[in-house]
């Protein structure tokens, strides 16, 4: 529903954590696999990737016990939830620097391809394509000095999901402005409902984690509470929210 290794959307995957999972876990209850049910690469077509207690949090027995060696699923886990998400579109500059500025890194769509081999800098292929194959955080933007214009230009700081060998730590920039590699047509923002500040301790087999415990906290909207929403381009924001 949200997508596999050959497609998906950051819509879709909010949308299923909303309506369908009700939760996300945090990332240390599973590690991340770039497999899916549909992917035969490598050592996917192996491993089990179903949808599944177990593969949404779990325990493996340690090594102490190897001649017993099992995985078990944890059901009282830290986790969060999605109180709402949406949409920014037409390459609209003031509206992405502010769901940043307020709330926090949004998801991009972006040419994934045209980064295979970054190493570092701006990246500012105006003539790359722009076809979408892939998504990416945008966390932040800054600006350098153009030595062929003599002024000042902007880029995106974007944090791709590669793992920190590539680019600048796992990080790349990217020239704004001018919607390169596509990363300007369609932004994706979300906000979390509740949230686990406390877990419930659970043993490391995972034998007493049918409890219901830990304590989740309300997630406080910094949109509405933080006096910057009243500067003009966060106000600019508001009003196109409705």
């Amino acid at each position: 529903m949200a997508g596999s290794c050959h497609g998906g959307s950051a819509t879709g995957t909010y949308e299923f954590i909303h309506t369908h999972s009700g939760f996300i876990p945090y990332d240390t209850c599973q590690q991340y696999l770039a497999c899916s049910s549909d992917s035969d690469h490598g050592f996917c077509a192996d491993i089990d990737t179903s949808c599944s207690p177990v593969n949404t949090c779990r325990t493996c027995t340690s090594f102490l016990a190897v001649l017993d060696f099992k995985c078990e699923a944890i059901h009282q886990f830290p986790n969060a939830t999605i109180a709402e998400y949406g949409t920014i579109k037409d390459h609209d500059i003031h509206a992405i620097k502010a769901e940043i500025f307020a709330r926090g890194p949004v998801a991009a769509d972006v040419n994934g391809y045209a980064l295979h081999n970054y190493t570092g800098g701006i990246y500012d292929d105006a003539e790359a394509s722009k076809k979408t194959t892939h998504i990416v955080s945008i966390v932040g933007w800054g600006s350098y000095n153009n030595g062929t214009q003599q002024q000042q230009q902007q880029y995106w700081i974007v944090r791709n999901s590669w793992g920190q060998y590539w680019g600048e730590m796992g990080f790349c920039r990217i020239l704004m402005g001018s919607d390169v590699l596509g990363i300007e047509k369609r932004i994706v923002w979300a906000t979390p409902g509740t949230f686990t500040e406390t877990n419930f301790p659970c043993y490391s087999n995972g034998k007493n984690c049918q409890e219901i415990g830990g304590v989740q906290k309300e997630y406080v909207d910094p949109f509405h509470t933080i006096q910057t929403v009243l500067q003009p381009r966060l106000a600019k924001y508001r009003r196109r929210r409705g």
